[in-house]
């Protein structure tokens, strides 16, 4: 080793390049009988934008464990892919649109579609240069889109046996709709943020009569869309029930029901009933549908977040926060008191923020707890059993019960968005029956009607709906050799925050398609934080770069850091001054191979070692430390596999044994000097195999100068037994 300093700058691409040329990314060119399979699916980054802490923790992470099951002699694949994120990634382009001065609205869809695409193909090349600028040995021969065609095709498949099995059904029903970005979301994609609000007390008249019903509410402004009135039967206003009511607003006749869901202890026991912008009223008129003489509710509030018409004159055309004002000033007469401070949950949008306005829309829905008719178990209780029946375990196992409590209140899946970045769910209505054809192509003619004019859906699938189906439909379901050699896949490592969004999917549809679960064993990182154990954000200042400091400090030094401090479930704790100090601790290791090698004299190869008790205590304890380790790697500990060696090279090897071999070394005795080379040599070809899937880069570059003989490349070296 010539080189007295370690340059990470100029090693890394080199080494990069040298694993790519060998093949052995991809499993079937591994040397050696290899009978056991080992695979991962990488979670598909986003090909919306660069790289974070997030993404270098998961590649240090699964990078890590494909190296180590490699070295293990099992035949390894780690399967790499991107997702167009719908929704995330339209809200990304809308900003660069804004930022361009064009209105997004006015883009013709069919060009708005090619912008993205280019976009979304542009940062992809991006992001798999940042892949393997982690060291990231995946086999790009098999990488993967979730809009490649066969994925794109298999999504709908999956949509069409849903259909046929009776678990899809279009309704409307009440949606979360963001007027932002004029699409409905999901229960998952929407947050709650705590407000302060006020609490109005508005007095109903009661018709033909000088009583008065009174109510509580946060929303006046929504008072021309009520349709009734609902009255806990024990409140004081159960004598009411079965008559009428005055709006006070459109001065119409609404009916008082009793419903004993009506809260006691909010407001006065009293709850006006809007179906169109409140999903308990809208059960609740479900529930009453003949008491209520309106039979037809309607919305005063448009898909833009303004009051529409059917508001009356005085409101149509205001924000409704301007229309809440205003219909304040118009129900002086009917306050009973002062409003309250009301501190109560308000729904947003995760991405941008905007207040969710409940709307009632015709949206796809999938049926999540009842059977299909093909028979069987519902989705969630499949789901259920195979985490149940330890066919699935989760790392760390305390969010088994997160997972069983989410899927107890599991509801029915919004899967349509009014997007146009996504797979175009496979539909098409007839215009003169308007029944509905499940379809990728249009049909020729209607089968109920005869008749052969159609329209086609336009709202394309939740992006969760063709993300959930990736470790099978990456595989190439049903029929290719890569789905019947690597299915089910052995471990889907990804953050504790997508337990919901993503893995409790694919455990729904990898059931449901392949009769099988889509992995074995769910391994949950945490969020990286900063050093006050803040969430990173670029709103707080504390994001750091991964590219960027791993330009500074070596990529093995930031891996080593991430994953040392990768506790399953917990949040790790990231500054520089750690990345730093992994830094000192590659110096570390290329000195002690530089000190070493440099101590290599040709007449070693002939002279057989004479080891002392004390060489043979160092080679026991060294093989009581790679065990230690192996059953570490064997069991999820990769935090303690990673520290353990640490500690090992730098305190034991380092400060302790090389220290007291000197004396050796500098013998006059040849015997002494081949004897103490060839166990510090043993030491340190062990510790760079136990420590290469943790810091690839330096341990692969010390590996290529040493001499060795019938050396092959270290990535596929035996791990050390």
């Amino acid at each position: 080793m010539k080189n007295k300093l370690y340059d990470s700058k100029k090693i890394e691409n080199k080494i990069y390049k040298l694993w790519e040329k060998s093949g052995y990314f991809n499993p079937d060119k591994l040397p050696g009988k290899r009978n056991k399979t080992f695979t991962i699916i990488m979670p598909p980054p986003n090909a919306n934008g660069a790289l974070h802490f997030g993404h270098a923790l998961f590649i240090s992470l699964q990078d890590m464990m494909i190296r180590y099951q490699r070295m293990r002699g099992k035949k390894t694949l780690w399967l790499p892919g991107a997702d167009h994120a719908g929704f995330e990634t339209q809200v990304v382009y809308h900003k660069k649109i804004e930022k361009e001065g064009r209105s997004f609205w006015n883009i013709p869809r069919e060009q708005l579609y090619k912008e993205i695409k280019k976009f979304t193909l542009s940062n992809k090349k991006n992001m798999e240069r940042q892949l393997k600028k982690l060291g990231a040995s995946c086999d790009w021969s098999r990488k993967k889109f979730t809009l490649d065609k066969d994925i794109i095709e298999k999504t709908q498949e999956t949509f069409k046996k849903l259909y046929q099995d009776g678990l899809i059904y279009r309704v409307q029903k009440p949606i979360h709709w963001c007027s932002k970005h004029q699409t409905t979301l999901s229960d998952l994609e929407i947050k709650h943020e705590e407000r302060n609000d006020k609490l109005y007390y508005i007095k109903y008249r009661i018709a033909n009569s000088k009583n008065f019903i009174e109510i509580a509410t946060t929303r006046p402004e929504t008072i021309p869309a009520d349709i009734a009135i609902a009255v806990n039967p024990k409140s004081k206003w159960k004598n009411f029930i079965g008559k009428k009511a005055i709006n006070p607003l459109t001065k119409e006749e609404i009916s008082i029901i009793a419903d004993s869901s009506v809260d006691l202890s909010f407001g006065t026991g009293a709850l006006k009933i809007t179906p169109f912008h409140d999903p308990v009223d809208f059960e609740i008129w479900q529930k009453h549908q003949k008491e209520i003489e309106i039979k037809h509710p309607y919305s005063i509030i448009d898909q833009f977040g303004k009051m529409n018409e059917k508001a009356g004159p005085k409101l149509a055309g205001l924000k409704i926060n301007e229309a809440r004002q205003k219909a304040i000033e118009m129900l002086k007469t009917n306050l009973v008191k002062e409003p309250e401070n009301y501190k109560h949950q308000v729904a947003v949008c995760y991405k941008c923020g905007t207040t969710i306005e409940p709307r009632i829309m015709m949206q796809w829905f999938i049926k999540m707890t009842e059977k299909p008719k093909s028979g069987g178990n519902s989705l969630r209780d499949n789901a259920v059993k195979a985490v149940k029946s330890g066919k699935i375990k989760f790392i760390p196992k305390r969010f088994e019960k997160v997972f069983f409590h989410w899927m107890k209140n599991l509801h029915d899946w919004n899967i349509s968005r009014q997007i146009v970045w996504g797979i175009r769910i496979p539909a098409y209505q007839c215009e003169n029956c308007k029944k509905w054809i499940i379809s990728k192509t249009k049909p020729l003619k209607c089968s109920n009607c005869q008749k052969t004019k159609f329209i086609q859906e336009t709202d394309v699938f939740d992006t969760w709906f063709s993300s959930g189906q990736w470790p099978f439909l990456s595989l190439g379901y049903p029929n290719k050799k890569d789905f019947k050699t690597f299915y089910p896949t052995d471990v889907m490592e990804t953050g504790w925050d997508i337990l919901f969004f993503w893995v409790a999917r694919m455990i729904i549809f990898g059931i449901y398609r392949t009769n099988n679960v889509p992995f074995r064993a769910v391994y949950l990182h945490g969020l990286v934080r900063d050093k006050n154990r803040q969430k990173m954000s670029k709103s707080k200042g504390n994001v750091i770069d991964p590219l960027d400091i791993a330009e500074t400090y070596g990529t093995d030094a930031v891996r080593m850091s991430l994953i040392t401090n990768a506790i399953p479930g917990n949040d790790p704790i990231i500054s520089e001054d750690k990345i730093k100090g992994y830094r000192n601790f590659t110096t570390k290791i290329w000195n002690i191979a530089r000190f070493i090698s440099l101590k290599y004299e040709p007449e070693f190869k002939n002279i057989k070692p004479s080891l002392t008790t004390k060489d043979k205590n160092n080679l026991k304890q060294l093989k009581i430390i790679q065990n230690k380790i192996t059953k570490y790697m064997d069991s999820y500990k990769f935090h303690l596999a990673a520290q353990e060696i640490y500690q090992y090279i730098w305190h034991n090897f380092a400060d302790k044994i090389i220290e007291s071999s000197k004396e050796k070394l500098n013998s006059e005795n040849l015997i002494d000097r081949a004897t103490a080379f060839s166990v510090n040599m043993k030491i340190m070809t062990t510790c760079l195999k136990l420590l290469h899937p943790f810091m690839p880069f330096i341990t692969e570059e010390i590996w290529q100068q040493l001499q060795i003989k019938n050396k092959k490349l270290l990535m596929i070296e035996d791990w050390p037994s």
